[in-house]
């Protein structure tokens, strides 16, 4: 869902994060969003109306009267205008202003005027976010019918770590853009899916692995939740940050992987199996790191468990699991064999062959194969496109 022709207004109060603001303007803009800005006088100096007003094309506003002949910015009809509202960053100042109805500026007038769903994404120090006063504003504004974009953990201008952070730019987009789905396909849906490599340990140093990156996985988690459906995802080892709205359970061994699915499977709806689970683990692990001497060395494998028959097995009628099968050779009918084997309902087929498809690529050329023996195939895409064509098959096939 983009946000093509919505009208997004945009406060910026006081917090060393209205510089982020310059970032957020131009990726809703990027996105297709009209925007136009209100800015607090104590976040002037932080970013320049200047920069605000060349970023969203419109003027930006910031007191009740623009200039001596006593026209005036309405603020009633500025409420009116929007589809969205957003104030970001929204300080503690703002907050508690907005909780209590203190309209002594345009940015709070206009709140208390808008009439369009109102969003705030907090920004401010970590005792400042934790603190009870803090918190029951929030709680108040909920009540309101407000929505809360959840400030992020991370390092703060004060030296300090932990929450309070603004929430990323593109993580604030994803919301808005998640708040303007039109009757979601999955919503109350839970989708469990995993992601990237296991490692399978030799001694503390050294693992058997393989070069799947996780970018698969992860985008079909954030189409799926795009879809109105509640997603987590089971994730080997990856290098992809967590994305806003998902839960993410990071393990290393395949038996792991299996413990952290088989807890969540029973209350799935949708499980896609995308991770590259190793098939065989060391039998005997060394406790210490293993020193080179023989010319040969060999390590005894022994199976891992098969996390997607045995989920298979388990499978309910309401449940609905998608497989995926990595070929080089006799493809179609390999992945035909472990769509019946495991009890999949779809399985998508990648082929080595295909070039740029496969491992660490950022597109993917796919294949499905449905319980019927239908095969669907698509053209080479964008994992985000992929994780589409994924989802609409899932969709179609289980209403």
């Amino acid at each position: 869902m983009s946000l093509k022709d919505k009208k997004i207004l945009l406060g910026i109060t006081g917090s060393i994060a209205a510089y982020k603001a310059a970032m957020l303007i131009r990726l809703l803009v990027k996105d297709g969003a009209q925007v136009r800005v209100i800015i607090t006088e104590s976040a002037k100096e932080f970013i320049t109306p200047l920069t605000l007003a060349t970023l969203s094309k419109n003027p930006v506003l910031s007191s009740f009267t623009k200039n001596e002949t006593g026209e005036w910015n309405n603020h009633v009809e500025l409420g009116l205008w929007p589809d969205v509202m957003l104030i970001a960053p929204a300080s503690a100042h703002t907050i508690a202003k907005c909780t209590n109805g203190i309209a002594d500026n345009l940015l709070v007038a206009t709140y208390l005027s808008a009439r369009c769903p109102v969003f705030f994404a907090p920004a401010m120090d970590l005792d400042m976010y934790k603190h009870p006063s803090t918190l029951g504003n929030l709680e108040k504004l909920v009540s309101y019918g407000n929505q809360i974009v959840n400030a992020e953990y991370g390092e703060l201008a004060s030296g300090l770590v932990g929450e309070g952070r603004l929430a990323e730019p593109e993580h604030i987009v994803h919301e808005l853009q998640r708040h303007f789905l039109k009757n979601p396909a999955l919503k109350g849906k839970k989708v469990l899916i995993t992601a990237g490599p296991t490692q399978e340990p030799i001694d503390p140093v050294r693992f058997i692995s393989n070069h799947s990156s996780g970018k698969m996985g992860f985008a079909i988690a954030e189409a799926f939740r795009m879809a109105g459906a509640e997603v987590s995802i089971v994730s080997g080892p990856v290098s992809i940050p967590t994305p806003i709205g998902i839960k993410v359970e990071k393990v290393f061994s395949a038996q792991q992987m299996y413990e952290a699915v088989e807890k969540q499977f029973a209350e799935s709806d949708i499980v896609i199996l995308a991770a590259a689970v190793a098939d065989y683990t060391p039998m005997h692990v060394a406790d210490k790191k293993i020193k080179k001497k023989e010319d040969v060395f060999n390590i005894e494998l022994t199976k891992t468990i098969d996390i997607a028959a045995t989920l298979g097995k388990q499978k309910k009628a309401s449940q609905f699991i998608v497989g995926f099968a990595l070929e080089t050779d006799n493809e179609l009918e390999n992945a035909k064999g472990k769509l019946e084997r495991k009890n999949f309902d779809l399985i998508v087929l990648n082929s080595l062959q295909d070039k740029g498809a496969g491992f660490r690529y950022d597109t993917n050329k796919i294949k499905i194969i449905d319980r019927a023996g239908n095969l669907y195939d698509f053209d080479l895409k964008s994992k985000q496109e992929v994780a589409e064509d994924i989802l609409n098959m899932v969709v179609e096939k289980m209403h």
